[in-house]
């Protein structure tokens, strides 16, 4: 860690000498780190910064917005507490420290930052939305109602301000609004899987099971990924006695997530009670080696164990649950017959006479002793009007009722995602896949559709000429600490070399690719243009100029055009009348280029790949990313034959057809366009079905 610092701060202040543009130069790497989500990295710039103009607002502001999406929501208001004292104007201050008091619980002080951010940005949505958030998780739904009512005023038609407020409705137990307000939300947005979700549970909740069921079902169809959407149905589902329909819903999940303890643990009691013994105890063991403390799932392996004749192993669990329930009757009743089963006549005895004193106290009016950290264990303490139970409730007696997610959880589930203010972002947007760049790290993916692979590549790597394997990637991943400091050591290193070899191509693209990764564009940009001087033919060079001219680009036009962040560029056909206008994250940043300047970007980052192409023709990922270019200028045909070409070269390529789909629909035409879509989920980009039914007629 003390040479990770020590690097950093000798390149830091290498950048960040006196000089204004220098420190201008720093702020801008820093943004540019942000934005592309590398929070650890931009952290380090705005430090510099700060140190060497402690007398700046907006360093403090941006280091808080990259806390704030590392968690640390203590050091951002701290952060946007100095940013304010240095300028009390600063809108967006507010808004980033109530976030940050919010997500702390310090509700009071979060509504004073968002009223006060209000006054200087009236309207903002974002703010109101939070604020009507945060007075329900102060108890004061009188405010919270007044609250949401100003903002469904002044933004009637979205859907998310009916949804929360609906969710307050429920709090107060004033089911009639709630259920308007969630049927508001879905005339707004059909298409918007969480207000199916959300009512499914209020109308499960009330006892409309087959609405429920109906709810959940859409919800799922417009959001196949989603696990709590198949447990609650599975609930549903047991509930309305369809025990095989309940299975099916819990096997989903665990074939999604294998960890999933909710539904190992209720898929397990579904088991015990249609005999599947064997396979029962497995679920409760995996959610015994994950859960050390879940005593439920002790019992219940417990009383499996004596059912296939596993004696030994079932009081060992029985010995567990009554060292922590040593009230719990039905326990000493259990595992005296267990140790009967082994002759153990003597132990048998004595839990079935302990269990007999027990019960006598207990009629005559008395309670056992019982350690003052163990819960009711009582059984007849416990209603009989519910089936389930929330997570954390920890009643013994409740071992074997079906699990549902505790009410707190519920609320994080309808709350916190806006609150950070990414709800659109996962849910509503229609995203492409991304360009592909030549890195060294690679973000890890829910499913790993493909391994990117070109023989140019692998020659390049042969050669060794780089301290790190080069790799093809879509999916890049922020640099940690180690790394950061690694890289900003390897450009010194690559200086030294330089100034040795001046001539040297293979010195100055390695120094690009580390200005590539610690986010300062230009410098790579530089780097990668002295390898094109020295060798016409260096096809890599190329590729990843193009590549960062692009996240150059992209930056620009989000600084330039953070007001409109929500500018679309495609428009997906459904149906033939409505219509999805949403685009990809980075081209929502990026509008149509109408000056020259921006077409000039536009037609470098083309010439770079059709350069690539001309001197190596089997490289696809070219192709591909020039066919992204070709969508964000809405130039749709052209980008089709540019993944055509991909395509033809490497028919698995998933990402390939599903940006070549959207680009279909982006056409009107709907059967190329889904027919490529169901091709890319066939190859394991699983979004592509959840965009296929939102193009889908619904009943």
């Amino acid at each position: 860690m003390k040479k990770a610092i020590l690097f950093l701060s000798l390149q830091f202040c290498i950048l960040a000498l006196t000089a204004q543009v220098n420190t201008d130069r720093v702020m801008a790497i820093g943004r540019n780190a942000l934005y592309f989500e590398d929070y650890v990295l931009s952290i380090q710039y705005f430090n510099q910064v700060i140190k060497a103009k402690p007398w700046m607002a907006e360093p403090y502001f941006y280091r808080a917005v990259a806390k704030i999406n590392l968690d640390d929501y203590q050091g951002a208001e701290e952060d946007c507490t100095l940013c304010l004292s240095r300028n009390a104007f600063w809108g967006q201050a507010y808004y980033a420290r109530g976030i940050a008091r919010q997500s702390l619980g310090k509700y009071d002080l979060a509504i004073e930052d968002y009223t006060r951010g209000l006054e200087l940005r009236p309207n903002d949505r974002a703010m109101m939305t939070n604020r009507s958030i945060a007075f329900i998780q102060n108890k004061d739904t009188e405010n919270a109602e007044i609250a949401f009512n100003e903002l469904i005023k002044s933004y009637p038609k979205h859907s998310f301000g009916y949804l929360t407020r609906a969710a307050m409705y429920v709090e107060k137990g004033d089911t009639v609004n709630a259920l308007s307000d969630y049927d508001k939300a879905i005339e707004i947005d059909p298409y918007y899987a969480p207000c199916y979700g959300n009512r499914a549970i209020l109308l499960y909740q009330t006892g409309r099971l087959k609405e429920a069921l109906s709810d959940l079902n859409e919800a799922i169809r417009l959001n196949t990924r989603e696990s709590g959407y198949y447990i609650n149905r599975g609930l549903v589902r047991y509930q309305m006695n369809d025990l095989r329909g309940a299975m099916a819903d819990y096997d989903q999940v665990i074939d999604m997530d294998r960890d999933n303890l909710i539904a190992r643990f209720n898929r397990g009691l579904l088991r015990f009670q249609v005999g599947d013994n064997n396979r029962a105890i497995e679920d409760f063991s995996v959610v015994i080696e994950q859960e050390p403390d879940n005593y439920m799932a002790y019992y219940n392996r417990a009383l499996l164990n004596y059912e296939v004749g596993d004696y030994a192993n079932s009081i060992k669990d029985f010995d567990v649950v009554l060292n922590q329930y040593p009230n719990f009757l039905p326990g000493y009743y259990s595992r005296s017959e267990a140790k009967r089963k082994l002759n153990d006549q003597a132990g048998a005895d004595r839990d079935y006479w302990t269990a007999i004193r027990m019960e006598e106290k207990m009629n005559s009016g008395q309670r056992p002793n019982v350690a003052s950290n163990t819960n009711n264990a009582n059984p007849d303490d416990v209603d009989d009007e519910n089936k389930t139970r929330e997570q954390s409730d920890k009643n013994i007696a409740k071992f074997n009722r079906l699990v549902v997610y505790d009410k707190e959880e519920e609320r994080n589930q309808k709350y916190q995602s806006d609150i950070r203010g990414r709800i659109q972002d996962r849910n509503v947007r229609i995203d492409m896949e991304p360009s592909f760049i030549l890195t060294y790290y690679e973000r890890e993916r829910e499913v790993q559709v493909n391994t990117f692979y070109d023989r140019s590549v692998e020659d390049f790597n042969a050669r060794m000429v780089l301290s790190w394997k080069l790799i093809i990637t879509n999916h890049e991943a922020a640099l940690i600490e180690d790394q950061i400091a690694a890289h900003f050591a390897s450009i010194n290193n690559y200086s030294a070399k330089i100034e040795k070899d001046p001539n040297n191509a293979d010195y100055y693209f390695g120094r690009g690719l580390d200005y590539m990764l610690v986010q300062d564009f230009a410098e790579a940009i530089h780097n990668f243009d002295k390898v094109i001087e020295i060798n016409p033919s260096y096809t890599l060079a190329y590729f990843n100029r193009a590549a960062v001219r692009y996240k150059q680009m992209e930056y620009t036009s989000s600084s330039t055009n953070s007001q409109n962040n929500d500018l679309t560029l495609m428009n997906i056909q459904l149906n033939g009348s409505q219509s999805i206008s949403q685009a990809p994250k980075s081209q929502q940043r990026i509008n149509e280029p109408k000056d020259t300047q921006r077409a000039h970007e536009h037609e470098q980052i083309i010439r770079d790949y059709t350069l690539v192409i001309q001197q190596n023709p089997g490289f696809i990922y070219s192709y591909y990313n020039r066919g992204n270019i070709l969508c964000f200028q809405r130039d749709f045909r052209a980008a089709i034959n540019d993944y055509n070409e991909a395509i033809l070269r490497n028919p698995e390529f998933a990402e390939a057809y599903f940006n070549r789909g959207l680009a279909y629909l982006s056409l009107g035409n709907a059967t190329s366009g889904i027919a490529d879509l169901s091709k890319a989920g066939e190859l394991g980009l699983l979004n592509a079905y959840s965009i296929i039914k939102r193009m889908t007629t619904r009943d």
